[in-house]
């Protein structure tokens, strides 16, 4: 079948919009007419590095409509709307566990390039091209796996849930899954993206007292507020450590890290009170801590990713959490059309959208 798909041909090429060949559905397979995907930062990083074998077809948060369904899929039938998250395997202790991002071959289902039987769903000419994440969404179909989808209620737009497969639920995820705050208790988040600001969303909704957000720009910080903050800190100004510190009487119960950057990493883990929990959702280089301010201090650094979720149930709650008007995820949307996607990544990058999502 001929498809249309955003095609990324060679590290930090731009995406061209191709003609392409999408196979047939395997058992247990599914072939979804994409209408709308978010576009994330983990997109542009395999663009511009090459950390799945290119050429590809990239995009990984992904919502439509289920066009047809293989063999043994009993979970989605045709015409169902469904939401495209990460790829697991179902198998391993982790999956069977209920921890699928931390699925055995979760790099390799996610990044390797291929479905989960070795094989490419997707080419261009006589040239096979990887799928990404399971799904390779920045196309007008996709064949995704049953295991990946995330069937959603038809009275919610497809054009807006995209991202909460992956971005929206990671911020979301850390709060409500994995941190679990106490109500009243304090925490910090650091950066003011897409997952940062549906971390503050997740600890409003959890009855977090305080809920400090630190950027460096201003008018990320007033969206902050409007999404629940309860103060904010531009980083570019006053030392964040000194300020937590006196807005929370003696440090933070929690802290979040979306930036990645050594150095706010650090700052954070020092805002943190004793017995504190610091987590980080971003890759980053190395960095050097106190032994003070880990085991002196009995604090908890530990990282996560796609918030540590089930998306077949977490991304359920976050969708009804919206309907209530309390989960507002839809003001961090900006909407492209699908020939206008490099202007949706130039955007991202330099901070004129918060979340972009291409229209198909």
């Amino acid at each position: 079948m001929k498809i249309k798909a955003a095609v990324t041909h060679g590290i930090g090429e731009e995406f061209k919009i191709e003609e392409i060949t999408i196979a047939e559905p395997k058992s247990n397979e599914v072939l979804v007419k994409i209408v709308a995907t978010g576009v994330c930062h983990t997109d542009a990083t395999v663009r511009d590095t090459g950390m799945t074998p290119l050429p590809a077809v990239l995009g990984h948060e992904g919502a439509g409509i289920v066009e047809k369904v293989g063999e043994n899929v009993s979970n989605v039938e045709v015409g169902d709307h469904v939401l495209l998250s990460f790829a697991a395997c179902g198998k391993c202790e982790s999956c069977l566990t209920g921890h699928p991002s931390y699925c055995d071959r979760f790099m390799e289902l996610n990044m390797g390039g291929q479905m989960d039987d070795h094989t490419h769903r997707l080419h261009f000419h006589d040239q096979a091209l990887s799928t990404f994440f399971g799904q390779s969404s920045f196309g007008t179909y996709s064949i995704v796996n049953s295991r990946n989808l995330v069937k959603v209620d038809k009275d919610v737009d497809l054009e807006l849930l995209g991202p909460l497969g992956c971005g929206i639920q990671t911020g979301a995820g850390a709060v409500l899954n994995v941190m679990k705050p106490q109500f009243g208790s304090s925490i910090v988040v650091y950066g003011t993206g897409a997952v940062g600001l549906s971390a503050i969303m997740a600890a409003k909704i959890a009855g977090s007292e305080h809920i400090i957000a630190v950027d460096i720009h201003d008018n990320r910080l007033e969206l902050a507020l409007e999404l629940g903050a309860t103060s904010t800190i531009n980083s570019k100004n006053v030392n964040p450590v000194d300020k937590i510190r006196e807005i929370t009487k003696g440090g933070s119960h929690y802290a979040l890290d979306t930036t990645g950057v050594p150095a706010v990493v650090v700052q954070g883990i020092q805002a943190i009170r004793p017995r504190g929990h610091f987590m980080t959702v971003a890759a980053m280089a190395e960095i050097s801590i106190p032994f003070m301010e880990l085991t002196g201090a009995g604090k908890i650094v530990s990282g996560v990713v796609e918030g540590d979720s089930i998306p077949q149930t977490f991304i359920p709650q976050l969708i009804a959490y919206y309907k209530k008007g309390m989960f507002p995820f839809d003001k961090l949307l900006k909407f492209y059309n699908f020939e206008n996607i490099n202007e949706a990544f130039e955007d991202s990058k330099k901070g004129i959208a918060i979340k972009p999502v291409i229209k198909m």
